[in-house]
């Protein structure tokens, strides 16, 4: 389920129920636990924190050290955004490069562009059935703006989404491809409701960004293959593996006949919980998990000729022992890329641990969003853009948000949790509202690009998080997140510095070249 963050509140909507729209508005109560404490405590965790010498790279992997006069043909102006007060990404003064004093600034932060790190995939979000629902909801005149504005590469340039397989929490009702009684030939099998609205944003989305790289994610199979015969919460059968494994090929295989490939999977959204039969969630102990990337799912794309890589655990930080131990299993790591994580619990420098161990496997943070009640849910960019910067400074490789966009009300939700949208679209007037998310998120697809590397930066300055990188045409983007109060730092690089003012509570981006 999502990291959930805060919205105007407006006046209680009843919604429809029929059996094509059949979710109705819930007043939250107490039994609907907000995720907002933890992801508040993270952030304030991690603006104290310097990158771990866990994540500096191997001699193997470690590209060339910069020397200090490599840098004399470097433009001495650096450009400045910076989201603070009622700034949104806006321009600031541009800072300038100078030559280094022999004294060190008391907030300082070093940058080695020579000692790189992962490639960048990319920004992004998710489009659950709710997300594409309230999509659809827009004109299209104005769905044509927003869509240039999330994806186009001139704008925020989002390049990577999460598709749901069936059903998440996040949906206007609860379906698999493939209900009713048991169906192990899946002779019922179709993805008709996802052509109404999902298919339709997601060809429309790729049009405005042919660079789009779609994962895909379960929340259940269907319930019959289930012991407690249900999509709400329960676990998998195992001699239902082999058929499963058809089911998501079958799936792959009708989106790409729709015009829309999936690139990559998570073989379950969040293995290690089943939300007390809530939601539409599934259990998948360790070894299951194992014995079907291993043993069903993993030979049988090979045998199709499917390109589509897996993505193990799709959970949270503190499942970093499973995921090493999993790995271990050779047969089970042969059809593993990557390890898809979430932030509800845990520390992300687990990430790290991972990578020391199995180098090879890529990271991906995968699922983070708002709650619609926190009263920071249009201002609390800080917060996100720190989560971002601890997710890439620990080798991930990607970021996708929760719902690209809910309504005021978090709906569609067929779920418990109080989640709200990178945008919240109104349910009456259509108005387009940003969260801090967003605002955060945009610090970082507005100006790194795929194929990005990211390069060593290091500062032990209080409330002070950050992250540097390299575009594939050698220009350097820096981001930095403020927690504190107004201040300067100095940046430094070789013999070069530069006095950067940050206002407080902001998130600024610098790009040079």
């Amino acid at each position: 389920m999502p990291i959930c963050l805060t919205l105007l509140r407006g006046s209680e909507l009843q919604y429809p129920t029929s059996t094509t729209n059949s979710y109705q508005r819930r007043t939250p109560t107490t039994n609907q636990t907000s995720r907002r404490s933890f992801i508040e405590l993270s952030a304030l965790g991690l603006a104290a924190a310097v990158v771990p010498d866990v994540i500096r790279p191997a001699a193997a992997a470690t590209a060339k050290i910069s020397s200090g006069n490599e840098l004399s043909n470097r433009s001495p102006e650096i450009s400045v955004w910076e989201t603070a007060g009622e700034e949104r990404f806006a321009s600031a003064p541009k800072a300038v490069w100078r030559p280094a004093a022999g004294t060190l600034a008391t907030d300082q932060l070093q940058l080695n562009p020579g000692i790189k790190f992962q490639e960048i995939l990319g920004f992004g979000g998710a489009f659950t059935d709710a997300a594409c629902y309230m999509f659809n909801q827009l004109a299209p005149e104005a769905r044509e703006k927003l869509f240039h504005e999330y994806f186009h590469p001139s704008e925020m340039g989002l390049n990577v989404g999460r598709v749901c397989v069936g059903s998440s929490d996040y949906s206007t009702k609860l379906y698999s491809y493939d209900d009713g009684e048991a169906d192990p030939d899946l002779a019922r099998f179709s993805i008709e409701h996802d052509r109404e609205y999902i298919l339709p944003m997601l060809r429309e989305a790729r049009r405005v960004n042919p660079d789009l790289f779609l994962f895909s994610s379960p929340w259940s199979p269907p319930g019959w293959m289930k012991f407690n015969k249900s999509m709400l919460g329960g676990s998998m059968r195992n001699h239902y593996f082999p058929i499963y494994a058809k089911y998501y090929l079958k799936f792959l295989q009708a989106y790409a006949a729709e015009g829309v490939q999936v690139q990559a999977l998570t073989s379950q959204n969040e293995v290690d919980t089943d939300q007390d039969g809530r939601m539409p969630a599934c259990l998948w102990g360790q070894e299951y998990e194992i014995q079907f990337v291993r043993d069903h799912l993993g030979p049988l794309l090979e045998s199709s000729g499917q390109s589509t890589k897996i993505w193990i655990l799709d959970h949270n930080y503190n499942l970093w022992g499973r995921v090493m131990d999993s790995l271990e299993d050779e047969r089970f790591r042969k059809y593993v890329t990557g390890v898809a994580w979430h932030g509800y619990y845990g520390k992300p420098e687990m990430m790290s641990k991972v990578h020391s161990a199995f180098p090879e496997t890529e990271m991906h943070w995968t699922e983070g969003g708002p709650d619609y009640t926190d009263p920071g849910y249009l201002t609390d960019w800080c917060k996100w853009a720190g989560i971002f910067s601890a997710a890439l400074q620990n080798w991930c490789r990607s970021i996708t948000a929760w719902n690209l966009a809910l309504d005021e009300h978090g709906l569609p939700n067929i779920g418990p949790f109080p989640c709200g949208g990178v945008v919240t679209i109104n349910s009456l007037s259509k108005e387009v509202t940003r969260s801090g998310e967003y605002w955060a998120l945009a610090h970082y697809a507005r100006v790194i690009r795929r194929g990005a590397h990211r390069f060593e930066s290091r500062s032990a300055a209080a409330d002070l998080q950050h992250v540097a990188l390299e575009n594939p045409d050698g220009q350097h983007v820096l981001v930095v997140t403020n927690t504190g109060p107004a201040r300067a730092i100095e940046l430094r690089i070789a013999d070069l510095a530069a006095s950067v003012s940050l206002k407080g509570n902001s998130v600024t981006t610098l790009a040079w070249r």
